[in-house]
């Protein structure tokens, strides 16, 4: 609905406001998905489903993208892109009717119907009081794989105009190729850690979008365009394995909230990279350094995943996090 408003602002502010709700919305939405996936998937195909849900995210921003390539033509310009949205809404009712909540949560035993503001915090307070060696080595490794690879993504169209000259239509053809590397690589990932486990596959992918980064912002000439595409195919492949983690390390009255969570460390990494960078600035004389620097930082990921994340894969959930 708000993404359908969107194509009605009047102005910047309006459309700023709607947008961001929207995303708000659509955010919850992946993260219920994703729980979804753990509870329902087999033990040995968790990764991978995992890993498909991000293919079909990306999917969908290529269909996204390829509709804006038809702005100028379409009617009511860049507003018919959010009419689009509205789309789901014709089958919202029979979703509504019949998507099953999935058994684990079924099977639980519910909250009494009185609600209180602590009754509501619960989930949180369980998460940190049972499980917090987990979640707080699960956040140090997603805040640290955001605030590195999405720095680098962020700026590497730039980077790729600014420092070598690049055309735009260059840029946005390698993108293009690049998205090709999210369908395949979001279930590679998935796959690779189901069949080796959790922790090899997230060290080693963490280890190479490190390397990878570092590289794409010290480097020139042709290998700029396989280091891009490494480095989106890594990045990627971390943050599968790591929202595979969220929903497996912790039981299911808590895997909403663990999965929420790493959502927002996430988010948190992200911005803190972008402000690294211009703290970094007047220091380097260079963006560009500055980037690299932060992909150096994304070393420790290995690390933490090694040494305190337990490996999930091919395990029953239960055996991972036992209801108390």
């Amino acid at each position: 609905v708000l993404t359908g408003l969107t194509a009605l602002a009047p102005n910047a502010e309006t459309f700023v406001g709607l947008q961001f709700v929207a995303r708000a919305f659509a955010v919850g939405e992946a993260i219920l998905a994703t729980v979804v996936i753990v509870e329902e998937f087999g033990a040995e195909h968790r990764g991978w489903g995992v890993g498909a849900l991000g293919a079909i995210q990306a999917c969908g921003a290529g269909f996204a993208s390829i509709l804006y390539g038809f702005v100028e033509v379409l009617p009511f310009g860049w507003r018919s892109l959010y009419l689009v949205g509205l789309v789901p809404l014709v089958l919202l009712t029979y979703w509504r009717r019949t998507l099953p909540e999935t058994d684990r949560f079924a099977g639980l035993q519910r909250a009494p119907k009185r609600t209180t503001m602590l009754m509501s915090a619960r989930p949180i307070l369980l998460l940190l009081q049972r499980y917090p060696r987990r979640f707080w080595a699960l956040a140090v490794a997603v805040l640290v794989t955001a605030a590195a690879g999405s720095t680098a993504l962020f700026f590497a169209p730039k980077y790729m105009q600014d420092a070598h000259g690049w055309t735009p239509a260059g840029v946005a053809v390698l993108t293009l190729v690049g998205g090709a590397f999210a369908i395949v690589g979001n279930p590679a990932a998935g796959w690779l850690s189901d069949t080796y486990g959790r922790r090899p596959v997230t060290a080693v992918f963490a280890l190479c979008l490190s390397v990878f980064a570092m590289l794409l912002y010290s480097a020139s000439g042709v290998v700029l365009s396989g280091l891009w595409m490494g480095l989106i195919f890594f990045h990627l492949g971390t943050s599968v394995t790591e929202s595979t983690y969220s929903a497996e390390m912790f039981p299911t009255a808590q895997r909403g909230t663990a999965t929420g969570a790493r959502n927002l460390f996430s988010n948190l990494g992200a911005i803190c990279g972008l402000s690294a960078v211009s703290a970094l600035y007047p220091i380097l004389g260079s963006n560009w350094t500055g980037v690299a620097i932060l992909g150096a930082t994304c070393l420790l990921v290995p690390l933490v995943v090694l040494i305190w994340l337990p490996e999930t894969a091919r395990r029953s959930l239960e055996d991972i996090a036992p209801e108390s």
